[in-house]
């Protein structure tokens, strides 16, 4: 019996905590009719970063910016760090790109389509798309939701 009496008084207990303790601070969950942020970080292998932006200004900006004109990204902009080792520095290019709902982030991208009407010369392109990606020591993307405050 006293068994049984400290099992469910701990048991209370612990449900009392766990009720009464704040959750970890979570991100917001996005509207789908808000814009959707998302960075993609790009760590090019030392000496291949010319050649890499290269590549990326040929075969996958102008993607992009069709993208744009058919209403699925609301905007796009290119950075590379000022400094080589500037703090922690492990991405070599990143490309912020906005688009125009969560929907539109996760459903069909529809750039085969697009590089298909764009780069006739489909041989070259996934060759050219191929050795953008050999040169690279790593790619991420991270997206963002807003933190209002």
């Amino acid at each position: 019996m006293t068994r049984r009496l400290l099992l469910r008084t701990l048991g209370l207990l612990g449900f009392g905590a766990a009720a009464g303790a704040r959750p970890a601070a979570q991100a917001p969950k996005p509207s789908a009719a808000t814009e959707k942020t998302v960075w993609y970080f790009y760590r090019v292998k030392w000496g291949f970063q010319g050649e890499f932006e290269d590549l990326f200004r040929r075969n996958h900006y102008p993607v992009l910016m069709e993208g744009q004109k058919r209403g699925r990204i609301t905007g796009v902009k290119v950075y590379t760090p000022t400094y080589h080792g500037d703090g922690r520095s492990d991405w070599t290019l990143a490309v912020e790109i906005r688009f125009r709902s969560v929907e539109a982030f996760v459903g069909p991208s529809g750039e085969e389509e697009i590089a298909r009407q764009l780069y006739p010369d489909q041989e070259k392109f996934r060759k050219e798309e191929q050795r953008r990606f050999e040169i690279l020591d790593a790619h991420w993307d991270v997206p963002l939701n807003e933190l209002r405050v």
